[in-house]
This record gives C-alpha cells, sequence and structure tokens, in this order.
C-alpha cells in the first residue's frame, strides 16, 4: 500500500494561497521537485490541476517559456512528467498525463492507495480537507513561509474533527521557510 502524502506551502497563521507566501527561490523548487520525485502520481482536484497545468506544463513546441529560470526547470519538468489524478465533476476531460478520477473519491483513492509505490502526492486546500475528513492521509507535509498574511483560505479549515500529530522531520531553509513533516498519530478507518 502506498501512503497519501498532503504537500502545501503555508504562512505563519494558516494561509495557504500560492500567493501569500515567499517567492518561490532556488533552494525550495530543489526541495519540491525532490518530494515529487518521491511521487508516484499526483492527485489535484479541478482549481490546483488548472493552476499547476497553466504554470508548470511544456508547451506545444517543447521549449519552455523565457520568464523560466534556469533552476525552476527540474520542478517544471518533473511535474510535467508525473502521472496525475484529477477530482472533478466539472471538467469533461483531463490531458497533461492527467485521468479524472470517478465516482466516489473516497473509494477511488483508497483504491489508487492500495497500488504498490513509492506512494501519492495531494496539494491544494479543498480536496485535501475532503481527504483528511476521509482519513486518507498518511503523511502532512508544510513548507512554513516566514510571513502573516492576515487573508486568503487557512489550511484546512473545517475538519470535523482534531487529527493529532507525530513530527517526522523538519528542515530549515536560508530564507527562514522550515519544511515541516508528520504523520496522524492515531488510525483512522
Amino acid at each position: 500500500m502506498r501512503p497519501l502524502r498532503y504537500s502545501i506551502n503555508v504562512t505563519l497563521d494558516g494561509c495557504c494561497d500560492h500567493e501569500a507566501g515567499l517567492p518561490p527561490d532556488e533552494e525550495s523548487m530543489r526541495y519540491w521537485t525532490a518530494q515529487l520525485e518521491r511521487a508516484d502520481a499526483l492527485l489535484f482536484g479541478r482549481v490546483t490541476y488548472e493552476m499547476m497545468e497553466s504554470a508548470w506544463r511544456k508547451p506545444a513546441p517543447g521549449a519552455w517559456p523565457d520568464w523560466m529560470e534556469e533552476w525552476q526547470k527540474p520542478f517544471a519538468e518533473t511535474i510535467d512528467r508525473a502521472q496525475k489524478y484529477v477530482v472533478s465533476s466539472t471538467l469533461s476531460e483531463v490531458d497533461w498525463n492527467a485521468e479524472q478520477v470517478q465516482g466516489d473519491v473516497g473509494q477511488a483513492v483508497q483504491r489508487l492507495k492500495q497500488e504498490s509505490g513509492e506512494g501519492l502526492w495531494v496539494g491544494g486546500v479543498t480536496l485535501p480537507r475532503a481527504l483528511v475528513d476521509l482519513g486518507l492521509i498518511d503523511e502532512y507535509e508544510f513548507l512554513v513561509q516566514p510571513v502573516l498574511a492576515g487573508h486568503g483560505p487557512t489550511l484546512l479549515a473545517g475538519l470535523r474533527e482534531r487529527i493529532e500529530l507525530e513530527l517526522l522531520g523538519r528542515q530549515e531553509f536560508r530564507s527562514g521557510a522550515v519544511a515541516v513533516r508528520y504523520r496522524p498519530t492515531r488510525v483512522r478507518t
């Protein structure tokens, strides 16, 4: 069985809007590239899928856009080639190495977890909260930004119950950001 990891950037006050934290730098991009390389597949809701695709899908001509720095390309290449699963009731089809998840989300994700491999990775806000409520997240990974946003969507707002976590590891960055990894301390069914 492969674990499901929830990973996201978050400010000190819990905001997880992708524009609220520090701009990505070379060190954080290397970190996220390594994390994505640990995943057999990525799991996205519609909003995150569309946001990631617009930023990181390789253009048809085959060259990365001029705005992309050289140090961003390994991340772009990793996410571009990754297998993706998209949970959406509004998209009629997906591409970009993606399959649409059909039917009951909990059952579909449980089936994906039953496959062998290193793990699944989920990002975003709404889908992860639903997966936490279903007890399907095996590991939490937060890149905590040294920023107080004061607004925006907050991390896992509206959870049905409290989840106690055990620290698995931490890594400090030159920017002042800290990556922390946790797992739930009790198994939910």
